[in-house]
């Protein structure tokens, strides 16, 4: 029954390919579709598509009746570089499973002049690594901590449906969110010692969580080409990765973080928007990604280690370009603080979201007065960051660069009615 009601909200259409792999805002996506994705991740005060109700549902009044489908191939490349470290293997080492799908859609219909509805399929973040056993740690064993095959496979399905209203110069929006939760971790075997429930620490498939919470904005005309707007999502209330009790702080509890987004957009001319948008993610707010590791505590216990991660801020910057009737073409950069300190990179040889720099591009080609295919590519540079190893008998004296890049390419279609 737990695999048919994470079908409900979405594990059907996210596995069309493969699990999400680390995303670049820690662990969520940058931007929802090809649009956003191809302006850097901006469009909270930008509504234009049907996918703009998976960032701010205040955006969809006013829009015509749309559905948009879209698919993201995601090519994230993570490791580290040991040095003098007593229990990781030394030298570089990479995670294989370089390729990885990332499906989107979304509908939206007016009700009336004012106000408008909307549903929307999405994957708003995960992490992906897997270690090959042939790596030989520093106590012996295979795999990078000892266990053989090591990593972990997380993803993330949200099935929201909207609202929004308008009121003269105010959009509002509100759109309560399903979230289907599916995680996996092999070889973790070596950190038994600081496992309150070993039993559930590695190696026992997959499990699944589900929860809900809500998503809500606004949006505001300050004068005929500008606008101002704000969205966010409050905290996804999760059920307990029940398998991984003695893994995950407060015994496999892992909610999702709330975030907030705001941003302005410019219509510089007829054919010229500029969009600038800010985001905070509270992923310290979550104990199983905030946690700092070790702590005093043991793993899966109410205070228990994680993975040290501070809150994130996004900075967003986004251009479209009305080239043609046809083309339009879109350009844009995010930066993205790391989540991570030099003190926690150990066990975030399993989640290594450091990656910092984002280039996007795109395209938009109108088929049809009612179609759009749209087209996007984006160039994540290598970000490291460095630390010492931390084992479960102490520091080892050695040191741990983590490291990844990314590639990412995707399209779409839109079509009104």
């Amino acid at each position: 029954m737990k695999k048919t009601l994470f079908a409900a909200v979405g594990l059907a259409a996210l596995t069309l390919g493969s699990s999400l792999a680390s995303a670049t805002e820690g662990y969520f996506q940058l931007g929802f579709g090809p649009r956003q994705s191809a302006m850097g991740g901006t469009g909270v005060a930008d509504s234009v598509d049907a996918m703009a109700l998976a960032l701010n549902p205040a955006g969809i009044v006013g829009l015509e009746k749309q559905w948009s489908l879209g698919a993201a191939a995601f090519m994230p490349f993570r490791g580290y570089d040991g040095t003098g470290t007593g229990m990781v293997p030394t030298g570089s080492v990479k995670s294989d499973s370089n390729f990885f799908a990332i499906p989107n859609a979304a509908y939206i219909r007016p009700i009336d002049e004012n106000s408008s509805w909307g549903i929307t399929l999405y994957g708003n973040g995960g992490m992906n690594t897997d270690y090959s056993a042939d790596y030989a740690c520093g106590m012996g064993g295979p795999g990078v901590f000892c266990g053989g095959k090591a990593g972990v496979d997380m993803m993330q399905a949200f099935l929201s449906v909207g609202y929004a209203h308008r009121f003269g110069p105010v959009k509002v929006g509100i759109a309560p969110t399903l979230v289907g939760h599916r995680f996996k971790g092999v070889g973790l075997g070596a950190f038994a010692p600081m496992s309150s429930d070993a039993a559930h620490l590695t190696n026992n498939g997959y499990d699944y969580a589900f929860g809900a919470g809500l998503r809500g904005g606004i949006e505001l005309d300050l004068a005929e080409n500008l606008r101002l707007a704000v969205a966010g999502q409050t905290k996804m209330w999760m059920s307990k990765f029940d398998k991984y009790a003695g893994l995950f702080a407060e015994q496999g509890d892992f909610d999702i973080p709330a975030s907030i987004t705001a941003g302005l957009s410019f219509d510089a001319t007829p054919d010229l928007t500029l969009n600038f948008d800010y985001q905070h993610i509270f992923y310290e707010d979550v104990k199983a990604v905030a946690n700092g590791f070790p702590t005093g505590a043991p793993l899966g216990d109410d205070n228990g280690p994680g993975f040290g991660w501070k809150d994130v801020d996004v900075f967003k910057i986004g251009a479209e370009y009305k080239a043609s009737d046809v083309w339009t073409l879109r350009a844009g950069y995010a930066y993205v603080t790391s989540p991570i300190k030099g003190t926690d990179v150990t066990l975030n040889i399993l989640a290594p979201g450091v990656v910092q720099h984002h280039i996007t591009a795109g395209a938009a080609y109108k088929t049809s007065d009612t179609g759009t295919l749209e087209f996007f590519g984006m160039f994540v540079p290598a970000s490291h960051v460095r630390g010492p190893e931390l084992t479960p008998m102490g520091p080892s004296g050695g040191t741990v660069d983590l490291n990844m890049h990314q590639i990412q390419f995707g399209f779409g279609y839109n079509k009104k009615f």
